[in-house]
């Protein structure tokens, strides 16, 4: 019998969201974010905060500000339970889309030196190093790399982004017999 897998959607975070997103922010990273960073968040006018859910649960999150043409991606997790589904990544891919719609022309984020997981999806999606910032998380004293994705506007760019997001549904497609529900 075939394993069947929800489908996953993307959405805005809402304040009913944030203590589930506190969970997994414990989970996922060793000096998390507070639940009131997030609901500072989604009062701020620059931010942008979704949530993937699976069963109507919320599995992972990610945000960015969108500051004159400049993206920056603050956060993205998901729970440990549900990694490997490429929820990451849809994530990713939804946040540069909605960077793009308000107006971003290039976009930044930080990533711990170590996380090699990561930085390839980031690779994938465009970004490139750029710096360097010694001793950045203060848990452990990992260097954060800098990565830029420039031309995030450009035909060539948005050929990519359409390229990945059908490979993202065909291989969700082939795995779990669902296609998922992108805004």
């Amino acid at each position: 019998m075939a394993l069947i897998v929800e489908p996953v959607s993307i959405e805005p975070m809402r304040w009913v969201d944030v203590e589930r997103i506190a969970a997994i922010e414990r989970r996922c990273y060793p000096t998390p974010w507070h639940a009131n960073a997030y609901y500072t968040e989604l009062n701020n006018a620059c931010a942008v905060y979704l949530v993937a859910r699976v069963a109507g649960e919320v599995v992972g999150y990610g945000g960015m500000w969108v500051v004159m043409d400049e993206a920056h991606i603050t956060t993205l997790a998901v729970d440990p339970p549900h990694q490997g589904r490429k929820i990451g990544e849809r994530l990713l891919h939804a946040l540069l889309e909605e960077a793009i719609l308000r107006g971003a022309q290039r976009a930044t984020l930080e990533v711990r030196e170590y996380n090699q997981v990561a930085q390839n999806l980031y690779r994938k999606y465009g970004f490139r190093e750029a710096a360097m910032r010694r001793s950045y998380y203060s848990d452990n004293g990992e260097n954060a790399i800098v990565m830029w994705a420039e031309g995030i506007a450009e035909p060539d760019y948005l050929r990519r982004l359409r390229e990945l997001r059908r490979a993202l549904n065909q291989a969700h497609e082939a795995r779990d017999g669902n296609r998922d529900e992108l805004r």
